[in-house]
């Protein structure tokens, strides 16, 4: 977090949380009170101090006051490129550069969620093209148009399927996800509710 935040935190140790004012959409930017914050040092001082609780409530500290973020879907959106040496390279929209996944599925609806160590996200919906080349078979080779569709596919609707997704050296099995387990298998909140003793402003 940026030390003027640590600061106003220690200073002001008791300033009420706010909620529903903040969200974060499935492209990565943030909405205050449902209008796009398009100044860009605005939404990189969000990005600096984006955390998340043991309760899984993601939020901004804005200074000493916490801003709990609603999530139209998962609480990270990472972009897909490839780096000059044709592998695929990803970047949270906070300006995580993954060292590894742990994880990657398709949901009913064709979008792609992975998890590294920061955290579950969705591959940004521009991205899907640029992602296509890091798919594979178990042994690591890369496929055919018509049999790369065909195990999309298959893995959306939730059938059995060898997919393969690379990152870096190594690679991880694609499963099936249905979108609304997301939160309880990954442990966030996506909508932080106030609290019935909130003292504050909502």
């Amino acid at each position: 977090m940026d030390d003027i935040v640590l600061r106003g935190m220690a200073k002001w140790p008791n300033v009420p949380a706010v909620y529903g004012w903040l969200t974060l959409n499935r492209r990565g930017q943030w909405l205050i009170k449902g209008e796009m914050v398009g100044n860009p040092a605005v939404s990189a001082f969000i990005a600096r101090n984006y955390e998340h609780d043991a309760d899984g409530r993601w939020f901004f500290q804005n200074g000493p006051q916490r801003v709990f973020v609603s999530l139209d879907y998962t609480p990270l959106v990472y972009r897909a490129s490839f780096a000059s040496d044709g592998l695929l390279a990803l970047e949270s929209h906070v300006g995580q550069k993954p060292a590894s996944l742990s994880g990657a599925w398709i949901d009913e609806n064709g979008t792609v969620l992975i998890a590294t160590e920061s955290g579950v996200g969705v591959i940004h919906d521009h991205d899907l093209d640029d992602l296509m080349p890091a798919f594979a078979d178990a042994n690591g080779n890369a496929l055919a148009e018509d049999a790369l569709d065909e195990l999309l596919e298959r893995v959306q609707h939730g059938r059995a399927s060898e997919l393969w997704l690379k990152y870096g050296h190594s690679k991880i099995k694609v499963e099936s996800l249905q979108a609304h387990e997301a939160p309880d298998r990954f442990g966030f909140d996506p909508c932080p509710a106030v609290p019935d003793d909130h003292p504050g402003c909502a």
